[in-house]
């Protein structure tokens, strides 16, 4: 290498002036303790309170579920806020049905079987309203751009 290549490169990892100490290594900066602190201050603010003994939660969304085991809980019921977190696995909602229908029980099912069947209701309901709201077909022979000139004369 030559002199001028050398002399460029050992600019570019100094610190300060001419005469300064090189950087030995480039400083990797953590923010992932700040944001965290930022949370559980806003968290504190909001005044929520830890939930001890929750073995698992699931949370469901679509067709997929996130599962949690031993999570920590903290809820403000005044907030209607709720906070999980802990390590987490996204699921498919099939890979979890049995051992949450086991959870549940026999007195449960029956109240499972009827929110599945509001929501088949409410899916059916959707597909309606979705048919109603298309364009409606044009009338043949008519010409809604001469009616309108005809109006605006009349007014």
């Amino acid at each position: 290498m030559n002199r001028e290549k050398l002399m460029k490169m050992a600019s570019a990892v100094r610190t300060g002036g001419k005469g300064s100490v090189r950087r030995k290594k480039k400083a990797v900066h953590k923010t992932t303790t700040t944001d965290d602190k930022r949370l559980q201050s806003t968290l504190k603010r909001l005044g929520v309170n830890t939930i001890p003994g929750i073995e698992e939660v699931n949370i469901f969304k679509d067709e997929t579920v996130i599962h949690f085991v031993n999570p920590k809980v903290q809820a403000s019921i005044a907030a209607n806020t709720w906070v999980v977190s802990g390590p987490s696995q996204t699921k498919k909602l099939e890979e979890l049905l049995p051992s949450i229908i086991n959870q549940l029980g026999a007195d449960n099912l029956v109240n499972l079987r009827k929110i599945a069947q509001q929501f088949q209701r409410q899916e059916a309901a959707g597909a309606i309203e979705e048919e109603d709201d298309d364009v409606p077909e044009l009338v043949e022979g008519e010409n809604f751009e001469d009616a309108s000139k005809e109006e605006a004369k009349t007014a």
